[in-house]
């Protein structure tokens, strides 16, 4: 990502969009460990990520050919990978046979979750790109 088309000056909003998007996920992987919910669950079913996933799409094309692209692109993946996953442990959960595994499954999810959110708000804080090698 360091062919970046925008100046650095004008990604300012942008980043801080990026940092606000961050810490609405951020809430909801708190709702998710001090509530009822699982990580997982508030994660993507609390309103504190439903609004940052439409910030995400909202805000992307502002962008779009910078270092910035690269914390949208983690942050919509981080949501929607998380609600496959949370596909996968619904089917789990309705068989016997499946529970032990669902329950590990969303254990580890939510841990993956929270080193997503860390990590890409992390590299934010640096004025890194995220996920990229």
């Amino acid at each position: 990502m360091g062919n970046d088309l925008i100046p650095e000056r004008d990604l300012e909003g942008a980043r801080a969009w990026c940092h606000v998007i961050y810490g609405l996920h951020a809430l909801a992987v708190l709702v998710g460990v001090l509530g009822a919910a699982t990580v997982a669950g508030a994660f993507v079913f609390g309103v504190p990520s439903l609004v940052a996933v439409v910030l995400n799409y909202w805000k992307r094309g502002e962008v779009e050919g910078s270092w910035l692209d690269s914390h949208f692109r983690w942050q919509i993946r981080t949501f929607w990978f998380t609600f496959a996953w949370l596909v996968v442990y619904g089917l789990l959960i309705v068989t016997l046979i499946g529970i032990p595994l669902a329950w590990l499954l969303i254990v580890v999810l939510g841990l993956w979750v929270a080193y997503r959110v860390i990590r890409g708000w992390l590299a934010l804080a640096d004025r890194r790109p995220v996920g990229v090698r």
